[in-house]
């Protein structure tokens, strides 16, 4: 090589360390390499990512920045990533400037082949149409009265059955697996009015949710190459592009036979369907492409979300028998003063009503506590639409995006307190327990936040009190000898090997004579023997 040469090359690295310097040196957080940028970091913790993310933020005061390639004309756009948790910050994205942090084309393209611009994948006017439609459903009594019916009858017809034949076999059971087959049949339901009976006895294949499985799979597949290989994968027909082709296209041929024949139901005016697919078709505003979206994109949000929620809170009350103990004794509470004390034959003959349900205050509390600790998506995006400095005084350009760390949010002590990272249900209660209390939405942000934020959140409450509440009158629940519960990295908190436990009869003896509120200590003192590791 020419000393010329050798002189530009040298000139170009001596430019670009020194570029690389002066734009390392104002990102707080994770280490920043030469052209990697935060790549290696992201891999070495691939494992614990969400963990690694929430020691960054509390070493950085609860907010940093980092680029993903330390390109010169891309690092401090397309490639800077600010990531925080701090609630001033997150009020101002999710509300404040809510039209300067959309989803953006990133997340758009990853989704679109699974969701479409259905509402959890769409921004702008598109967005607003289907939010409205949605918002006034979702306000009704009769959506309400649908999902309490679908999700009794799994729970009644399916789950508890199961866990009778596992206690008198004595055998383990997966509760994460029957957890998601439980949701995914009553999202369905709620959905588009058709059960697939994942959760049927023997626990059959559904070629449906395996279609839908295996496509959301390959769509979260997407998070891991860069845009550009993805879509070359796509174009040719390589690896997980393939299958997701493949899934879609089961997928739509089963919404489109549902479709069709809801559309044939609904033209006899007598016909009554109350899920959300027959409710948007009433409006006639949308093409059959456009249902599926909508089907599809509420499956994906009701499914996983309360199902993870769930296996987080059986194996957190699990691991925790003083709050266990109160979570029985409030629902024997309930349930003897609504259906006659000192009877628990007369506790389990019925479902649980709407009434009984929303006195099961300690039990929300519990499940909000699993929420923080274990946000149900750890993690979400949005994108920068035009140059903005954040509460803290963190500048965001154009063109790069926020990450805003659900996960981390709860487990911050100048947030929560010394004692974050403790489960206890108590901080969501008044001071004489009697009362939920309801802590600001930029501070508990599982339900996200701003007018984006879920409207669901009543119909999960419902659906996991209804669950937890009839599982845990009548069983004990221990994790299984050897089995470890460990965090999945996907963008949904799964338990990595699902979650084996041991099912016990539950003996509601020593709450008989409890009263009718809920005495901790009493409680302890009453029922410890009711709460003995299984046999």
């Amino acid at each position: 090589m020419e000393v010329g040469t050798w002189a530009v090359v040298v000139a170009a690295l001596a430019a670009y360390m020194a570029w690389f310097w002066r734009m390392s040196r104002g990102l707080r957080g994770p280490r920043v390499w030469p052209v990697l940028g935060s790549l290696p970091g992201l891999v070495q913790h691939a494992e614990d990512m969400h963990e690694w993310i929430a020691a960054n933020l509390r070493r950085s005061g609860g907010t940093y920045q980092t680029c993903i390639f330390a390109v010169p004309g891309v690092a401090r756009r397309g490639g800077l990533v600010t990531v925080t948790c701090d609630p001033r910050n997150l009020e101002h994205v999710l509300k404040s400037r809510f039209d300067n942090y959309p989803k953006g084309p990133f997340w758009h393209g990853v989704f679109l082949d699974l969701l479409g611009d259905g509402i959890f994948n769409s921004d702008g006017d598109t967005w607003v149409a289907q939010r409205k439609t949605a918002a006034l459903e979702f306000t009704t009594r009769t959506l309400r009265t649908a999902m309490s019916r679908w999700v009794s009858r799994s729970i009644h017809g399916r789950l508890l059955p199961i866990l009778a034949d596992a206690v008198a076999s004595k055998a383990h059971v997966d509760l994460q697996d029957l957890l998601l087959r439980l949701t995914f049949d009553n999202i369905c339901g709620l959905a588009f009015g058709k059960d697939p009976e994942t959760l049927a006895e023997g626990l059959p294949e559904n070629e449906f949710a395996s279609a839908f499985d295996r496509a959301t799979e390959a769509t979260l597949n997407r998070f891991i190459f860069p845009e550009c290989l993805w879509r070359c994968k796509k174009w040719l027909g390589l690896g997980m592009e393939t299958t997701l082709t493949r899934s879609m296209a089961h997928v739509d041929q089963y919404l489109a036979a549902v479709i069709k024949t809801r559309k044939l139901e609904l033209a006899d005016a007598a016909a009554t369907h109350d899920d959300l697919l027959s409710r948007f078709m009433r409006k006639g505003s949308y093409s059959d492409e456009s249902l599926q979206h909508v089907a599809l994109n509420f499956i994906l949000a009701g499914r996983d979300t309360s199902s993870v929620a769930l296996s987080w809170f059986f194996w957190l009350v699990s691991t925790h028998p003083a709050a266990e103990r109160r979570i029985v004794a409030e629902l024997c509470a309930v349930l003897a003063a609504s259906r006659g004390a000192h009877d628990p034959a007369l506790w389990l003959a019925d479902p649980f009503t709407f009434e009984e349900l929303d006195r099961l205050v300690y039990l929300k509390a519990a499940l909000s506590e699993t929420l923080r600790l274990y946000p149900s998506v750890p993690e979400d995006s949005k994108h920068v639409v035009a140059d903005d400095y954040l509460p803290d005084g963190t500048f965001v350009p154009a063109g790069s995006s926020i990450t805003y760390s659900i996960y981390s949010a709860g487990r911050m002590k100048t947030v929560w307190g010394e004692d974050c990272l403790e489960f206890r249900p108590e901080r969501w209660l008044s001071e004489d327990g009697t009362k939920f209390v309801q802590h600001d939405s930029y501070r508990f942000v599982a339900f996200n936040a701003g007018p984006r934020v879920c409207l669901g959140k009543d119909l999960a409450y419902l659906q996991m009190k209804n669950i937890a509440g009839s599982v845990l009158l009548r069983h004990r629940l221990a994790v299984a000898p050897g089995h470890r519960v460990e965090q999945k990295m996907s963008l949904t908190l799964f338990m990595k090997d699902g979650l084996r436990m041991e099912v016990c009869p539950r003996d509601l003896a020593p709450f008989l004579d409890e009263p009718c509120g809920v005495d901790a200590a009493a409680v302890t003192a009453a029922a410890a023997s009711a709460t003995a590791p299984c046999a």
